[in-house]
């Protein structure tokens, strides 16, 4: 297996992991007790510039770190949904399978598409209109 596929690999599992641990409560609770601590340690370094430099770059680390691994992780949960609806797309008999792919499109095309197929069913354009057109059928159903 060629490195580059190996490092693919491992960083898809390390951020796999990491974006499950971080986000559990329990992640949050030694986040705040850390800051605590570092606020309790104030007065046994007198306030000074340095004692405020140890948070600021410790968060702006960790952040910096965590916005390439939140990313990958949400990349990979895109491309998983995607592959999904693109298979329920080719499987379903009413659907239009030129649907298939068209997140590889612009914005601006993509837009133009969610309008069309909001005039074909008479809802009204733009965000509002097909939530509330949707929460309309839900209630229907019920």
């Amino acid at each position: 297996m060629p490195l580059s596929k190996k490092i693919d690999r491992l960083f898809t599992a390390f951020s796999a992991h990491i974006s499950s641990a971080v986000g559990q409560p329990a992640a949050f609770v030694i986040a705040v007790g850390i800051v605590v601590l570092w606020a309790l340690s104030g007065p046994a370094f007198g306030f000074s510039d340095t004692w405020q430099l140890v948070i600021n770059t410790g968060t702006t680390i960790v952040t910096f770190l965590m916005v390439f691994l939140i990313q990958n992780s949400q990349n990979r949960d895109a491309a998983a949904m995607q592959a999904k609806l693109d298979e329920l797309l080719r499987a379903l008999q009413e659907a239009r399978e030129e649907f298939i792919g068209i997140e590889h499109l612009p914005d601006t095309v993509i837009e133009k598409i969610r309008a069309s197929l909001e005039e074909e069913v008479g809802v009204e354009t733009g965000k509002q209109g097909t939530a509330d057109e949707s929460v309309e059928r839900l209630i229907e159903r019920t």
